[in-house]
């Protein structure tokens, strides 16, 4: 076992750097077999868009174009494009021109303008958008010097209450106490229902909630600024809504390169659909600042009861296939300050069929996300023939996981740069393999099975982490779970006989 000196993370610093700027400047070099299609901040939606000179403009011009299989569509580079794009089967969505990568952000416009904001509250400097907007993950200053921390109430009885203490009011003067705190209403009191609020099959309380899956819910959001009115002290405020950058749903064959996906509240790359997904490659992309908006107000989070009754369960993944897939694909992309993970392939199965076949995650770098990489086969209500295979992780720098913004969730004991969690996982052949592994907050790895034969096997990889911090679990969990196992000075024996990663390169910080 090596220890980690100063010099030695300072390299490491620097090849993440090295590693950050061939992704960002990565050359186009996609082909394609059908008809191209360009867009461009300066283009027309009227116009064909087949030249740069005739692109289209917007996104939504993008969504609903009558692409065929094998099409392609550039967006130009260096310009900013705002909303979704809804992916067609077999369409390549990449790059084109110089410069920078094309951005996509969530939100229809940056917010650092005096004249967006009203104040609300002298007394308290609490600053009210003058415009409504859809639920907001968090808000973003200066692309990315600072960012808020949002504060969200229970839902209750048909009205918002504290969440540390459901018989208080819930009262935005009362509630934003430090500076750049923030809060998103974001409920359509006529989109109510009585859902059972439950906890391992238990019903433990049935209560109104709004839904949030049918439509965009506009809103209030208040923002406490101490130092004046935010559009004057910013140069760039930019909103997490809930929208997802590129959502290809239950298309199959959609690649992405070379695009850059900021500022989005709900997922990077999103699809699955509890569907069956083939050919999902995203490649040279840069993905970042992702999640935080409200997936339900349900009460029955799975760290109930730790985040109390009426816990409100967030999300957002940079890359995600949710069902099954083959042949997903993301290699050489940069991912970070990601609320949840940057890739993942997950399933709960519901009794059903699934399987996630030909996985490659690939020379990606991922930094500051909650989880780096996080797989799941959660089998239930009777399904036990669903299975992962031929799964690979392999290249991957993932530093300081749960040191990102996504901290701000309840359960802050979560984070690991590899998380499988502690589900039946049932998989075959699924390696990881020549990564390095750079510091997390609580687990570096959290790979656990049902069966320890289900488990990936490690190889070659590199550990970076502080004495006393934690390795993480790997084994089966049909008779107990597997101990945590700890960064100390018995960490080699520990990753080389416990993990069998025997060719491992252990660096310890002390």
């Amino acid at each position: 076992m090596n220890t980690a000196t100063k010099e030695f993370l300072k390299e490491i610093d620097a090849l993440s750097e090295r590693r950050r700027e061939e992704i960002r400047n990565t050359k186009d070099n996609v082909t394609v077999s059908g008809t191209t299609y360009y867009v461009s901040g300066s283009g027309d939606d009227n116009n064909d868009g087949l030249t740069p000179e005739t692109a289209w403009k917007t996104l939504a011009k993008v969504s609903s174009a009558p692409l065929n299989f094998g099409d392609a569509v550039r967006l130009k580079r260096g310009d900013i494009f705002r909303g979704t794009i809804l992916a067609k089967e077999g369409v390549t969505y990449c790059a084109f021109g110089e410069g920078a990568k094309p951005e996509i952000r969530s939100w229809d416009k940056n917010l650092a303008d005096p004249d967006m904001w009203e104040l609300y509250d002298t007394e308290n400097n609490i600053w009210k958008l003058k415009e409504k907007i859809i639920d907001c993950g968090t808000i973003v200053f200066n692309e990315g010097e600072l960012n808020s921390v949002r504060h969200i109430p229970t839902y209750k009885d048909g009205k918002l209450v504290c969440r540390d203490d459901e018989s208080r009011e819930f009262i935005v003067s009362e509630q934003l106490k430090g500076d750049l705190e923030f809060f998103s209403y974001c409920i359509d009191p006529a989109r109510m229902s009585t859902y059972p609020t439950t906890r391992d099959g238990v019903v433990i309380d049935n209560y109104p909630v709004p839904s949030l899956d049918n439509g965009e819910v506009f809103g209030d959001l208040y923002l406490r600024c101490n130092k004046g009115n935010p559009g004057e002290i910013f140069h760039s405020i930019e909103a997490l809504v809930r929208r997802i950058g590129i959502n290809f749903t239950d298309k199959n064959y959609v690649r992405v390169d070379n695009i850059c996906l900021k500022y989005i509240g709900w997922h990077g790359i999103k699809g699955g659909a509890c569907k069956h997904i083939k050919g999902l490659h995203v490649s040279n992309c840069e993905i970042g600042w992702i999640g935080g908006v409200i997936h339900n107000y349900y009460g029955n989070d799975p760290n109930f009861p730790e985040g109390m009754r009426g816990t409100v369960a967030r999300l957002g993944n940079g890359v995600e296939i949710y069902g099954g897939c083959d042949d997903f694909v993301v290699e050489n992309c940069y991912m970070y300050q990601i609320y949840d993970c940057a890739i993942t392939h997950q399933v709960t199965t519901q009794g059903k069929h699934y399987e996630m076949k030909n996985v490659l995650y690939k020379d990606n770098l991922i930094e500051h996300c909650v989880y780096g990489i996080e797989y799941f086969l959660d089998m239930n209500c009777g399904d036990n023939e669903s299975f992962m295979e031929n799964v690979e992780m392999c290249g991957n720098i993932i530093r300081h996981g749960g040191y990102g913004w996504g901290q701000q969730r309840h359960n802050k004991h979560t984070p690991a740069l590899i998380k499988g969690w502690s589900f039946y996982n049932r998989g075959f052949n699924q390696t990881i393999h020549d990564n390095i592994f750079d510091r997390s907050q609580y687990r570096m790895l959290h790979l656990v099975a049902k069966k320890e034969e289900y488990c990936p096997t490690l190889n070659n990889n590199t550990y970076i982490q502080h004495h006393g911090g934690m390795i993480g679990q790997w084994g089966g969990n049909e008779t107990k779970e597997p101990e945590i196992e700890f960064f100390d000075d018995a960490a080699e024996e520990k990753i080389t006989n416990i993990f069998g990663d025997k060719n491992a390169k252990i660096y310890i910080i002390k």
